[in-house]
């Protein structure tokens, strides 16, 4: 509580500085407390003071530019200094005697219990106040406990806490020695920080973008993946093309294609969606891939068939009313080009993130592109083929 309060007076403090003047004191500070003060600060005044700490500071300083680039990659960006340290044969009232003595008792959940400057346990506040003063830690602590390294990618650690829920984990050297502390909501916030983005990187914009994201920088984040659209989409005409003498004598086609497209897409963004959902919180390496195809075939299944009995009586009727040949068979058409390009479409949903994750890219990135031309070409494709085949 007492630094919570050292930080508030620092804010007001800060508040009055010129942004180099304020930038050179809090470049020096730990970066808990940079953050604290600048969501304390104006937001137009807190963003010039981070652009002048990213050049205050020191070419060591890799946590503090991270923090203000909130571009953290490591756990050891992330983290800061331990709160609560203290050796395995202390005893608690020891123990007890070090918490009344720190600055920082509000902050200190755990204590990390070392054995030759190694960590070997850990401690809670419930176990140390219920425990006599005579005891030692080494008896009351939780053995090999788990512990970040500093090296650990952040999507690595997101992966962790999803099953290890603690407020905070201790970072540790290649000694085991202790050197730091994450505080659970943290890795929690850049889970949520990272699903937020995934609405946006699925259509190709970036995750760097923001509302204030200057016009000519958005440009160059979005537009690259427009041309790849482009050329996507070149591929789906040039499939539409080929049965160009099938439209022209069964003009009825052209009305359903998009009707087609649209609910063979739609079905395909749902299968994508869960799938980067499962990505992201860790569970698709819990859940067989073949099972997870499976399920997405049987629900386009079902879903094809449902919208495809509307949307064959439909064509049944436009036909009939546009005195297209055979109508019951356009309708029967439509009906089997909707299951099939919703069965269709649900593996591609599937498919296309896991392929560009084992690949090495980012599998939220304008997934929808390519899933969205591998739809509409099987979707399209199938109803040309079938009316071609069946009909002509």
């Amino acid at each position: 509580m007492s630094q919570n309060i050292n930080l508030n007076e620092r804010v007001e403090h800060i508040r009055d500085q010129t942004p180099l003047d304020a930038a050179e004191e809090l470049v020096r500070l730990p970066a808990d407390d940079i953050q604290f003060i600048l969501s304390g600060l104006p937001s137009e005044q807190a963003v010039t003071i981070a652009s002048h700490m990213g050049e205050a500071a020191a070419p060591g300083e890799a946590a503090t530019r991270a923090v203000l680039s909130g571009m953290e990659e490591t756990i050891g960006e992330l983290m800061t200094g331990p709160t609560a340290t203290l050796p395995s044969d202390y005893t608690v009232a020891e123990a007890l005697t070090f918490m009344v003595k720190s600055s920082d008792v509000s902050g200190i959940s755990y204590m990390f219990v070392t054995d030759a400057d190694r960590l070997v346990g850990v401690v809670g506040m419930r176990d140390l106040i219920l425990a006599k003063p005579s005891e030692t830690l080494a008896s009351i602590m939780v053995g090999e406990p788990f512990a970040f390294r500093q090296d650990t990618p952040l999507d690595e650690a997101i992966d962790e806490v999803q099953q290890r829920h603690y407020r905070i984990y201790p970072v540790v050297d290649d000694q085991q020695r202790v050197v730091g502390e994450v505080r659970g909501w943290k890795l929690y916030e850049r889970l949520a920080s990272e699903l937020s983005a995934q609405a946006g990187s699925q259509y190709g914009v970036a995750k760097e973008e923001q509302i204030n994201t200057p016009v000519f920088a958005a440009f160059r984040m979005r537009h690259p993946w427009l041309q790849v659209n482009l050329i996507t989409a070149f591929a789906a005409a040039f499939v539409v093309g080929m049965f160009e003498s099938t439209i022209a004598q069964i003009v009825a086609l052209a009305a359903f294609l998009p009707v087609l497209a649209g609910q063979s897409g739609n079905t395909g963004c749902q299968a994508l969606a869960i799938t980067l959902r499962g990505i992201t919180l860790g569970k698709i390496q819990d859940y067989p891939i073949s099972r997870l195809l499976r399920k997405e075939i049987l629900l386009g299944a079902l879903n094809g068939a449902a919208v495809g009995v509307i949307a064959g009586v439909a064509m049944f009727a436009y036909a009939v009313s546009t005195d297209s040949a055979n109508p019951a068979m356009l309708g029967f058409v439509i009906f089997i080009a909707m299951i099939g390009a919703c069965m269709g479409s649900g593996i591609f949903g599937v498919a296309v993130p896991l392929l560009l994750q084992r690949f090495g890219a980012d599998p939220a990135t304008a997934s929808s592109i390519f899933l969205t031309t591998f739809t509409d070409i099987i979707g399209m494709g199938l109803m040309l083929f079938l009316a071609s085949t069946l009909v002509l």
